[in-house]
């Protein structure tokens, strides 16, 4: 990956990122799901988290790689009903195809500003970010979301006078509840225009409840914060948007690319939840 304390002054709207140490001996979600899809970005210690994941559940694995195709699904169909930009929220280590590569094999000009709080994601966003200015990267807390909306390098691909799709795909389960997690997806979709649309994929605890707890309890063990819910929790996240169908279901079972998708992943072994919805 290179230097792990990195100053290659990174343009953003904001001025350049200071150097970071991103301490490499702690896992990090990022990390732990690049090596889950596997990618190369990660270390030891990240490899180690996700093996003791997989110890509690052998499928987590097939859940980051169906994760991965529900997205590009959504993302594709999305963009095809003919919204032009999206906010990808807890992006991780740009891992392709992404966002904008799948939203512009749609439309050309498709806009994407991708959100992650990780100096990693920023250091491996750099090649990203020269595609044609129609990507940025905001480095933020999910959780506070004016820092997000009112960032020079949001507001300056995202009008929220029109339609945008907001991405939270395999992130919320991160939010503990004190932070409040379906307040978060609300927020955000108050201030966009109607015809927008909110993409969320989410481990569910009442698919495989041993295992989510499992898993919940080995991510705890490596100081990751990884919460499974019930899908009436989820769909909560939902509230005053239409459902598109076929609502709130397995990852593999959302408009999977005929009745043998191999991409999409064995229902049987995806324990969690995806879903998109529009704003009427």
């Amino acid at each position: 990956m290179g230097d792990e304390n990195w100053n290659a002054g990174l343009a953003r709207d904001d001025g350049p990122i200071e150097p970071v140490d991103l301490r490499t001996d702690q896992p990090h979600p990022a990390r732990v799901y690049d090596f889950l899809l596997g990618g190369k970005d990660n270390y030891p210690a990240d490899r180690a988290a996700a093996e003791l994941g997989m110890s509690r559940s052998p499928e987590v694995r097939d859940i980051a790689l169906a994760n991965r195709a529900f997205l590009r699904r959504a993302v594709t169909d999305v963009a095809r009903s003919g919204v032009r930009q999206f906010l990808d929220l807890g992006t991780g280590i740009p891992t392709s195809p992404n966002v904008h590569e799948v939203a512009q094999s749609v439309y050309s000009g498709a806009r994407v500003v991708y959100v992650d709080n990780d100096p990693i994601v920023s250091a491996h966003a750099r090649a990203l970010l020269a595609s044609a200015g129609t990507t940025n990267l905001v480095q933020a807390d999910l959780r506070d979301i004016d820092a997000i909306l009112d960032h020079p390098g949001t507001q300056r691909l995202i009008d929220f006078r029109e339609p945008v799709a907001v991405m939270m795909v395999a992130i919320l389960h991160h939010i503990p509840d004190e932070s409040d997690p379906r307040g978060i997806a609300q927020r955000l979709m108050e201030r966009a225009a109607p015809g927008s649309h909110l993409v969320v994929a989410h481990l569910g605890a009442d698919l495989a409840p041993e295992k989510a707890k499992g898993v919940s309890a080995a991510a705890a063990q490596q100081g990751i914060t990884l919460l499974p819910r019930d899908r009436s929790v989820i769909e909560s996240f939902f509230d005053g948007l239409e459902m598109l169908d076929p609502g709130l279901v397995r990852l593999p079972l959302w408009r999977p690319n005929g009745p043998d998708d191999p991409e999409a992943g064995d229902v049987a072994k995806v324990w969690s939840y995806g879903g998109v919805a529009r704003k009427p």
